[in-house]
């Protein structure tokens, strides 16, 4: 491309695009002639004023200074904006019968201990009692063993282990399990509850001025992984839950989610009524 000089209201991308020209990655150069188009086409529509576009400058500042170790709002400013998850749909697109992905949330644990099937991961003993079991398939409803599947969740507060430090026991709902010949697995925990992303920062103070509330409803992790077949990320979602329809981060997708069904049965171990939860995954070969 020839380097255009002088910069008009009518050429304004072109011009900031030919600057480019000399670029030494060529994805680099792509992707910002993208963002550059889109943005000068943003500006030109919506002609903000000096002082809207100050406004603007010193929200991204502050959101980047809420940024830390342990936090990152920009990855929150990117989830309420439906960004994350249309990044997640691009890169994990599966064939008919695969069971969805979702976004991967901020509480996931590496080293969470692996546990034999049927162990209770709620250690603490607080909450409503739940039953999940289903089976780990492949697109052509064949058993997968041998996979392995990483679960996690919120407790019956909204609150993650790792949230709670001396409150909740170390890998609080949390546990690894590994399907047998049949595929199937089976575990045992407590009701999740629906829970607020942090909103104490400028995006939750984004979220306010729009008339959005911060809450995801409640939901199971889990990670599926298996020789031969793509990773799976995604969750269960209770579609009882009062935020089903309004999930801060644009994360519930119908087919994920399951009926939390009250029983009793004596043969179950459980004393009393509990909850149960049948969800089976698909995964697509990799």
């Amino acid at each position: 491309m020839t380097e255009q000089g002088f910069f008009t209201e009518a050429d304004s991308a072109e011009v900031v695009i030919s600057r480019n020209a000399a670029a030494k990655d060529a994805r680099l150069a792509e992707v910002m002639a993208v963002l550059i188009r889109h943005l000068h086409a943003a500006v030109k529509e919506i002609e903000p004023t000096e002082e809207e576009w100050l406004k603007a400058i010193l929200f991204l500042s502050e959101t980047g200074h809420m940024c830390s170790d342990w936090r990152q709002e920009f990855i929150l400013l990117s989830d309420i904006l439906g960004v994350s998850m249309l990044v997640d749909a691009i890169n994990n697109r599966k064939p008919k019968g695969a069971s969805e992905s979702t976004v991967l949330g901020p509480f996931h644990v590496a080293d969470a201990p692996e546990l034999p099937m049927g162990a209770n991961i709620c250690l603490d003993q607080k909450g409503q009692p739940m039953r999940v079991h289903g089976r780990i398939l492949d697109t052509e409803g064949n058993p997968i063993p041998g996979a392995k599947i990483d679960v996690w969740q919120a407790n019956d507060e909204g609150f993650y282990d790792v949230q709670q430090k001396g409150i909740q026991p170390d890998f609080n709902l949390r546990g690894v399990f590994r399907t047998g010949a049949d595929g199937s697995y089976h575990f045992r925990g407590v009701k999740p509850k629906f829970y607020p992303i942090p909103d104490d920062g400028p995006v939750g103070k984004l979220l306010r001025q729009l008339g959005r509330h911060p809450y995801r409803p409640a939901h199971l992790h889990y990670i599926i992984e298996a020789p031969g077949f793509d990773r799976l990320v995604t969750h269960i979602f209770d579609p009882d839950d009062p935020y089903i329809r309004s999930d801060a981060v644009f994360g519930v997708k119908e087919s994920l989610m399951a009926r939390f069904t009250p029983m009793t049965d004596p043969a179950s171990g459980f004393e009393g009524e509990f909850l149960d939860l049948q969800f089976d995954f698909v995964l697509s070969r990799s």
